[in-house]
């Protein structure tokens, strides 16, 4: 049964820091960054994540990005890594990992998903994450776990799930859950989050000012931060859909993606219960 998201029924959820809190407590989110022409998506996602409250926050690079990447962070770490193993092993340490914001449409990304599939981190995959398995979706479901979140726009889930959007926007994201076996959240106007268990929610405070290049791969980041920080993967996907659905709204005309994340103070303050 669909269900709308309101605050009250995740903010008893969110992940405040209590007065013996340190970075490594809030925890570790990465974020894996693209080639060198394209490494604005992954701040932003990153960015996001650090806002959102996880403590320690890691750009995963390929060498040739590191360079661009580390003059444009601060707080935002820099790790290159060179293949997937070194991916492996730069990320086991991570509670949750975003891969796709700008990542390349080429095997490479493949690998590195599958890469991310041997530690035990939960997986947020969007963007070319996702689009790079059409046709051949079955291969990224057999890596992932209930706990791992797709992220895709109607034009992304229909190349994953060829199909099913035929059947109407609800019936669709509860059938590519259980096919997929983890949460998915199908992007849009009413953006919806379905769990394989057969739960759904529907994020109805939308704002049509989302609809700029990037405001995806912020949504990434927030999920991922969540994740980091304990929420169940379920639980950060419906509270980050209206956490920046809410700093949009509150933002208005002129919104770009590079605005979002420092909006997300202002809605977190007014969740906040101390």
């Amino acid at each position: 049964m669909k269900s709308a998201i309101q605050p009250p029924a995740w903010k008893a959820l969110l992940p405040w820091p209590g007065p013996e809190a340190h970075k490594h407590a809030r925890g570790r989110l990465g974020v894996v960054c693209g080639p060198p022409n394209r490494t604005g998506a992954a701040r932003l996602a990153a960015r996001a994540g650090l806002r959102v409250g996880a403590g320690v926050v890691t750009l995963l690079c390929p060498p040739a990005s590191a360079p661009i990447v580390a003059p444009a962070v601060e707080a935002v770490m820099v790790h290159p890594f060179e293949g997937p193993q070194a991916l492996v092993e730069a990320s086991q340490a991570m509670n949750a990992v975003v891969i796709g914001p700008a990542a390349g449409l080429d095997q490479a990304t493949i690998e590195n998903v599958r890469a991310l599939a041997r530690t035990k981190a939960a997986l947020v995959v969007d963007a070319d994450a996702l689009s790079i398995f059409e046709g051949r979706s079955q291969d990224l479901f057999d890596l992932l776990d209930t706990q791992d979140v797709l992220t895709p726009h109607e034009g992304e889930f229909q190349r994953l799930f060829p199909g099913l959007l035929d059947a109407g926007r609800e019936a669709a994201a509860l059938r590519a859950a259980r096919t997929a076996g983890c949460i998915v959240v199908l992007k849009g106007r009413e953006t919806l989050i379905a769990g394989p268990d057969g739960r759904i929610h529907s994020n109805d405070n939308g704002s049509p000012w989302l609809a700029t290049a990037g405001t995806g791969d912020v949504l990434a980041g927030i999920i991922g931060g969540l994740i980091a920080q304990g929420m169940a993967s379920v639980d950060a996907a419906t509270a980050a859909a209206w956490i920046h659905a809410e700093a949009a709204r509150g933002f208005g005309p002129g919104l770009i993606a590079e605005d979002l994340p420092d909006r997300l103070p202002a809605v977190l303050s007014g969740l906040y219960p101390g």
